[in-house]
Formats: structure tokens, C-alpha cells, sequence
């Protein structure tokens, strides 16, 4: 990226998606990664998935409560404040404890939220 293509972004000023009737999300993206800030409602389930990137998740408000693995051995909450890193290609799930805010980010960039792909959670 050049000096050309910086970018200074207000998240106010990014559209608002909303993808199903349980979550809207901003996206901001740069060449490597991908960034959202992502609303969800109390007691939706992001379905379990897995996809090649690193992901990062920050949480403002509410819980997640996240389920890892295909045997779904490992589960946690992740309330504000808290941090989760969930490496490549691991299957996980998360349910939306109380309204929650939080922000995803993902290296590389979420090509198929960028092109509208992300069926499992539009569907």
C-alpha cells in the first residue's frame, strides 16, 4: 500500500450491514486483513464454521459463548474486555449471551465477507 491509499476511518461513518435479523456489522479492510465491528442479539448461535484465517475477537458488551473443536471439547466465555485468538482452521460456534458488541479481526483478509459468500450466516 502507498503512501496514496492511507486511510483515516471513522466506524460511524462505515455502512451498516445487516446480514440476518440477528447481527449487523461494519467492515473496514486493508490489503492483509480484515476488521468488523459486529452487533449481535441475545441468544443467537454464529453457526459452527472454520475458515483459513487467524481471527482475533474483542468484547465490548454482552458475552460470547464460544465452542471450539468438531467434538466440541473446549468452551468458554468471552465477556468485555476479554480477548479471544482463534487459530486457522479450527471449527468453532459462538452464542450471544444479552445483546453483545464486539470486533473481529482476521488475517488475511475475510475475502468472503467482502464478496458476499458468507452463506452460513446469512442463511
Amino acid at each position: 500500500m502507498s503512501i496514496e491509499n492511507l486511510q483515516s476511518i471513522n466506524w460511524d461513518e462505515v455502512e451498516l450491514e445487516t446480514v440476518n435479523a440477528n447481527m449487523k456489522r461494519r467492515i473496514v479492510t486493508g490489503e492483509l486483513m480484515t476488521v468488523a465491528r459486529i452487533y449481535l442479539k441475545d441468544g443467537f448461535t454464529v453457526p459452527m464454521h472454520s475458515h483459513h484465517n487467524e481471527q482475533v475477537t474483542q468484547v465490548f458488551s454482552g458475552t460470547l459463548r464460544f465452542t471450539f473443536g468438531e467434538d466440541r471439547s473446549k468452551v468458554f466465555d468471552v465477556g468485555p474486555g476479554g480477548v479471544v485468538v482463534i487459530p486457522a482452521n479450527l471449527p468453532h460456534e459462538a452464542l450471544v449471551v444479552g445483546d453483545v458488541e464486539e470486533m473481529d479481526m482476521w488475517a488475511p483478509r475475510r475475502e468472503d465477507w467482502l464478496n458476499g459468500t458468507d452463506a452460513y450466516l446469512r442463511d
